[in-house]
């Protein structure tokens, strides 16, 4: 299996699914903490997970936010830079510069 998807149709709903369900919270409650009406939420964060619909950037970025991820994680079709986009997310500052310096250093 290659780590880049041939399809990027719903790519934006399958890495919201996947950032939600590592966050455990359900589709409502990731709606309203985004900034969505209550009544609206659920249905609208069900749209985007299947593909139906596509948030404005400044919605992706309201929900990548409360997500504890980076916007580009969304919009990521290489399935191993986007498992490193989450991990990237999950470090501290300080480890996030050593994480930088190793990839440079693995690069040169």
């Amino acid at each position: 299996m290659t780590s880049r998807r041939s399809s990027d149709a719903g790519l934006f709903g399958r890495r919201l699914r996947q950032a939600r369900l590592r966050a455990e919270l359900p589709q409502d409650r990731l709606g309203v903490l985004a900034g969505l009406e209550e009544s609206s939420s659920s249905a609208r964060i069900s749209r985007y997970e299947s593909g139906i619909h596509e948030p404005p950037v400044r919605f992706a970025e309201a929900l990548a936010k409360v997500l504890g991820v980076s916007a580009a994680f969304f919009y990521c079709a290489d399935d191993q830079l986007a498992e490193v986009i989450l991990l990237y997310a999950d470090l501290s500052e300080a480890k996030r510069r050593l994480m930088l310096e190793s990839a440079q250093k693995l690069a040169a």
